[in-house]
């Protein structure tokens, strides 16, 4: 083995684990016994898109840090602290903030009693963090160890000068002269260069006229924290009621975490200038039975401007780079349900919308055969519920009735998006298509008169029911082709829901089928 005596003082840490001491503050701060942090998240996750599990695996696989810049949510942070002052000039650091700070919103507040104790004359957000490229660019020009193994198990120990780094290959001088060496060495480094830090740090410059203690309130917006809700709903043996809840799942990739913090959510599509950067961020403003019965303290829920503040009422810790779940109000049992089978015969006409009547005789002419599932919730008291809930994923589950089931397995039957709603607004969720039940839709007569500007158009809706039960269907006919339209015959009676659709309610008997005949006829 070679061994060639580096020209500087003993080394102090090896690459592989580095760690340096950072200079203590110029002034003394603390955090108040009996406080802690106050956090405010805000959320502009989509429930169809947002999962905060591929932040997560991200950061598993390396924890690229601009990822926190596309979380779809920030927080305001207001953090409480016992600083110290002398008289005169004081240079405070705050460490253990978060590493995705928008400097531009940091203020400082004195909380003390009195007249305010200091003025603040400069602050400064310092997140020039400590890293393997950044300590390498530092020691260009200075010397280094370098500890290399070799074939036969030994290690060759090289010093030189640094001359220059790139993607963790070093270029050495040496005494020997110039050496190239690759990335699998151990690199020993001395101290820890100026103007490189280990943890995120706010910065303040203040005069004081005295010396004296003072409670002061630090408060930013940070990126890389946001929440969703996701709701479960465990249905009765005949689907006309179930038990309800409801948890927040909270992500923090903010690079920080919030000890006995007092947490906040806003739900509300709250506006946020977003500067369109290079980071590409996106803001706009065991028993599933068990979990749900678990007695939690939830959140308290409130009007707050436009929009709605659910506040825990205990304070708990947000740890650094997880998702964390936590009971957004305590299960609501016996709400009502109504089932509902809904037939759409052309689904994709909904959405068809044109500046001229449509003449074409095939336009829409084929069929959809399924059923589709849908449960309505009225969300009120008297049905059992009467809360504003945010937006969120919406499941859906039930026991299989097997009674030789010991626990009574619950089974997921399907799943749905929600809006933020109101109290007293209804909710749709559509958990899937029947099996037993289908239905056809077939155009049985078809007409065009260009001359005197009118299109008429016939239909038979047939529905079939597998079951040994009768079953109540809510057929939906888009009226597509023009604006100006009349139904001229109808089998049956029907509502004009909006329009441009109608739909008809229909009775289809245990093992049969029913049938829904009409004639509509355009003008223009």
């Amino acid at each position: 083995m070679t061994h060639h005596a580096p020209r500087f003082a003993p080394a102090v840490a090896a690459f592989a684990c580095l760690s340096f001491a950072i200079v203590s503050p110029a002034v003394a701060q603390t955090r108040p016994s009996d406080a802690g942090v106050s956090l405010t998240v805000y959320s502009s996750a989509d429930p169809a898109s947002f999962n905060p599990q591929q932040f997560i695996a991200n950061a598993n696989q390396g924890y690229n840090p601009q990822y926190a810049y596309q979380v779809p949510g920030f927080a305001v942070v207001r953090d409480m602290r016992t600083m110290s002052f002398d008289t005169g000039l004081n240079e405070l650091a705050f460490t253990d903030v978060a590493q995705f700070i928008d400097p531009t919103t940091v203020s400082f507040t004195d909380l003390g009693d009195g007249d305010p104790a200091f003025t603040i004359l400069e602050q400064q957000f310092k997140f020039d963090l400590v890293s393997p490229t950044k300590l390498f660019d530092a020691y260009v020009g200075r010397d280094i160890v370098v500890n290399l193994p070799l074939g036969d198990g030994t290690i060759e120990s090289v010093g030189g000068r640094l001359l220059s780094s790139n993607q963790g290959r070093l270029v050495l001088d040496t005494p020997q002269g110039v050496r190239l060496i690759g990335n699998t060495a151990d690199v020993q480094l001395g101290d820890l260069p100026d103007g490189l830090i280990t943890k995120p740090t706010l910065g303040l410059m203040a005069h004081a006229p005295a010396a004296a203690d003072r409670l002061v309130r630090t408060s930013y917006q940070t990126d890389g924290l946001t929440w969703r809700a996701d709701y479960n709903l465990v249905l009765n043996a005949d689907d006309t009621a179930g038990d309800l809840g409801a948890w927040v799942t909270l992500l923090n990739l903010s690079g920080a975490a919030y000890p006995n913090a007092e947490l906040k959510l806003i739900a509300g599509d709250v506006q946020r200038v977003t500067p369109q950067d290079v980071r590409g961020r996106a803001e706009r403003l065991g028993d599933m039975r068990m979990a749900m019965a678990a007695e939690s303290v939830a959140f308290d829920q409130q009007e707050f401007f436009e929009y709605h503040l659910y506040t825990l009422p205990r304070r708990t810790t947000v740890h650094e780079n997880t998702t964390q779940q936590i009971a957004l109000f305590p299960t609501k049992s016996g709400v009502k349900v109504d089932k509902q089978l809904v037939y759409w015969g052309l689904p994709q006409a909904r959405n068809w919308y044109w500046g001229q009547p449509q003449t074409s005789r095939d336009l829409g002419s084929g069929a959809n055969k399924k059923v589709d599932i849908y449960l309505e919730m009225e969300n009120d008291e008297e049905a059992g519920l009467g809360i504003p809930l945010p937006a969120g994923k919406f499941r859906v589950y039930k026991a299989d009735g097997d009674p030789s089931s010991p626990d009574g397995s619950l089974e997921f039957v399907g799943e749905d998006l929600i809006d933020h709603t109101p109290k007293g607004n209804d909710l749709l969720i559509k958990i899937g298509q029947a099996f037993d039940v289908t239905g056809d839709r077939v155009q049985t007569d078809f007409s065009v008169n260009t001359s005197r500007k009118t299109m008429t158009e016939s239909f038979t809706i047939t529905l079939k029911n597998a079951k040994d039960a009768p079953q109540r269907v809510t057929v939906r006919e888009p009226l597509y082709r023009w604006v100006n339209w009349e139904i001229t015959r109808s089998s049956m009676d029907y509502e004009k829901v909006d329009a441009r659709t109608i739909h008809f309610d229909v009775e289809v008997p245990a093992e049969g089928e029913a049938e829904v005949t009409y004639t509509v006829r355009y003008t223009w």
